[in-house]
């Protein structure tokens, strides 16, 4: 899969699906591509919370799989005037701060059900980061109700009272994480 192909088949959709567009650049970032589209109409291109977005990109994958000819479709992230940026740097957000309630209780907190790829950025993100490091994660549920769960490694000291504290799941709608996007 190379940064060409990428663009051909982004931009030959976005011109088959009559979407102005001025760009598209593609990055490597990790073990994923990200490919960043300019457009002077990108709300047209976003759609109704991020689903043609979310459409142009399942197809870009599904052609780009076909034509490479790859066994597995690759890990590509479009983006469009840093829309999955802020909506990725958001999860991350929600996650340092239930990793404070985390801490404070000794409790264990769910977050609100999202998608496999914000499920990958929260797990990612705790492994990686070095204030997290007393924390863990892991995903729970099933489909469109799975989540990811943010709990003290065994053996961290937090600073809860030393009494039992049963887990807590918290499922509240103002958590931020309501309109993910993938």
């Amino acid at each position: 899969m190379t940064e060409a192909l990428i663009k051909e088949i982004v931009g030959g959709l976005l011109t088959q699906l009559d979407l102005d567009f001025d760009d598209v650049t593609v990055t490597k970032e990790e073990d994923m591509m990200r490919a960043s589209i300019v457009s002077s109409t990108a709300s047209r291109i976003i759609g109704w919370h991020g689903e043609t977005l979310n459409s142009i990109q399942h197809l870009a994958k599904s052609i780009i799989r076909q034509k490479a000819k790859l066994g597995r479709s690759p890990f590509l992230v479009l983006d469009i005037d840093g829309y999955r940026k802020s909506q990725e740097d958001k999860v991350r957000s929600i996650a340092e701060q239930k990793a404070d309630f985390v801490r404070k209780t000794g409790s264990r907190v769910a977050l609100a059900p999202m998608s496999p790829y914000f499920r990958r950025i929260v797990h990612l993100h705790v492994a990686n980061t070095e204030s997290l490091s007393d924390l863990t994660t892991e995903s729970s549920g099933e489909g469109d109700y799975r989540q990811v769960i943010l709990k003290q490694k065994p053996g961290a000291t937090s600073n809860a009272d030393d009494q039992e504290l049963s887990p807590v799941i918290e499922s509240s709608s103002d958590d931020g994480l309501d309109n993910l996007d993938i």
